[in-house]
């Protein structure tokens, strides 16, 4: 499995949408959700293809470093 997590520019935010549902297949490079902070909206993508696994659901206020989702690799 491989973490999706909060990237280290961002201190705290909160999720914004998602863009796959749970145990949807994801492609590298897929824009798969957002964390909002103050003032601007940073994207989140898949490094890895595979089946997402969110972890984080939407609203949730998360820190730098958190876990959002897992991508599990698929069959």
């Amino acid at each position: 499995m491989t973490p999706i997590v909060v990237p280290d520019e961002i201190n705290e935010g909160s999720v914004g949408n998602w863009y796959f549902d749970d145990g949807a297949r994801v492609r590298t490079d897929d824009l798969i959700c957002e964390v909002m902070v103050e003032k601007a909206t940073n994207e989140v993508r898949a490094t890895v293809a595979g089946i997402l696994r969110i972890r984080a659901p939407t609203e949730t206020v998360v820190h730098r470093g958190d876990t959002l989702a897992v991508i599990e690799p698929a069959l």
